[in-house]
């Protein structure tokens, strides 16, 4: 558009999460459209769902610029309970409130193209992709120079002077002024910006790669991407012939190899089939989630802008951000502030950290219990049905049995 940009960064291009996440791009955010539109309005929900699917439109043709193969393999959003008619009505609110391409695929369908019982029914976005993160971000960063951004990488800022027209950015080894400062830096801002990262809580998300499962993946029908609405499994094949998966969630670091185990049970317990896996590499990033779990979108002050929060959304909403930024300063488009009503939030600090796993710890164990739950309530059902199929079959023999015997009777002139 014009402008004259450099990127600072702290690392390099792709570090920590940014990077390292299962690259699928599905419309929509990270909380459920009634709540969006109960907090935003309805009339605002739809243009702010509308924007979620411009930024993944976006990113296919960004991707598809810079080389980086897009597979069109789709989305499921399953659950792990039946959710009966609710699912039928939450696709109605999607494609008739808000213009969505969805599906309803019940536990029949899902289960022959998953090979799995564990889950009741899903969500099916077809128009949602998969791409390589790392790749895609390599070219970003290609196009980027093209267009002539300066990137810094292992150039972590110290200090940022907001007031004034031109603002200061301090770095180890220079200085900067800009008209506008965009704080993109979510849990990782640290010094530069403190109290924006403490209204981020810090979350770390683990996962892996298998080794090539080959036929053993036969079962699974289906290469779209999988997430439950619990949000405790997320899945996809790679190559052909692996299992991407990303599962174990804390809210402060730790080594990725200790939850090698952690995610090869999730995988068993899932798909028992497939036995127990082997692992080519275990990763971790760290994303930071908000409080009302929107993203962080718009401008603090004159000059001031953010695009953080991703945590929980999805590749869509940065690209918006991107977008909604990029014409707020150059074209004075106001359509971020569809965003304002998610305000910044103060997330607790370690009290909110220490919080933030236990909810997390009770999601899971909450989640696991009502799957268990349905699974019993299901399989009693099921073995009810075949009871009562039983007794109506020994009925008809009763009932039967006169008629035979009476027959018998008129052929021996009884």
């Amino acid at each position: 558009m014009g402008a004259s940009v450099a990127v600072l960064e702290s690392r390099h291009i792709g570090w920590s999460a940014s990077g390292n996440h299962l690259g699928i791009v599905v419309p929509g955010y990270g909380v459920p459209v009634d709540m969006l539109a109960a907090r935003a309005g309805l009339d605002a929900a739809r243009e702010l769902w509308t924007m979620s699917e411009q930024g993944a439109d976006y990113m296919r043709a960004t991707a598809s610029a810079c080389g980086v193969a897009v597979s069109p393999a789709g989305a499921l959003e399953v659950s792990n309970v039946d959710r009966g008619g609710r699912l039928a009505a939450k696709v109605r609110l999607l494609s008739d409130g808000f213009g969505a391409q969805v599906e309803a695929w019940r536990s029949d369908r899902l289960r022959a193209a998953l090979g799995t019982d564990r889950y009741f029914d899903a969500l099916h976005f077809p128009t949602a992709c998969h791409i390589d993160p790392a790749s895609y971000l390599d070219g970003l960063a290609t196009l980027a120079r093209r267009a002539g951004v300066r990137i810094y990488e292992d150039t972590p800022v110290i200090g940022i002077e907001a007031s004034g027209i031109r603002k200061r950015i301090a770095t180890a080894a220079a200085r900067l002024r800009a008209e506008h400062v965009v704080l993109a830096g979510s849990v990782h801002l640290g010094a530069a910006m403190p109290e924006l990262a403490a209204t981020l809580l810090p979350t770390w998300r683990y996962a892996a790669v298998t080794e090539p499962l080959g036929e053993r993946l036969a079962e699974l029908l289906t290469r779209s991407a999988v997430a439950d609405t619990d949000g405790i499994d997320q899945f996809r094949i790679v190559d052909e012939s692996r299992l991407m998966w990303a599962s174990p969630e804390t809210t402060w670091p730790a080594n990725p190899a200790r939850f090698g185990r952690a995610i090869q049970r999730r995988i068993r317990t899932i798909f028992p089939r497939l036995g127990k896996v082997a692992l080519s590499s275990v990763w971790s990033g760290a994303v930071g989630r908000t409080v009302h779990g929107m993203p962080q979108i718009g401008e603090l002050r004159p000059g001031l802008w953010v695009a953080s929060g991703f945590g929980g959304h999805g590749l869509n909403t940065t690209a918006l951000a991107g977008q909604l930024i990029a014409r707020g300063i150059l074209r004075s488009d106001d359509r971020w502030r569809l965003f304002a009503p998610f305000e910044l939030v103060w997330a607790g600090g370690k009290l909110g950290q220490v919080a933030g796993q236990v909810v997390i710890g009770w999601t899971r164990a909450s989640s696991a219990a009502a799957g268990m739950l349905a699974r019993w309530s299901e399989r009693a059902a099921r073995r009810e049905e075949q009871r009562e199929a039983r007794v109506a079959a020994a009925n008809r023999q009763m009932a039967e049995r006169p008629a035979r015997r009476a027959g018998a009777r008129d052929l021996t002139g009884g």
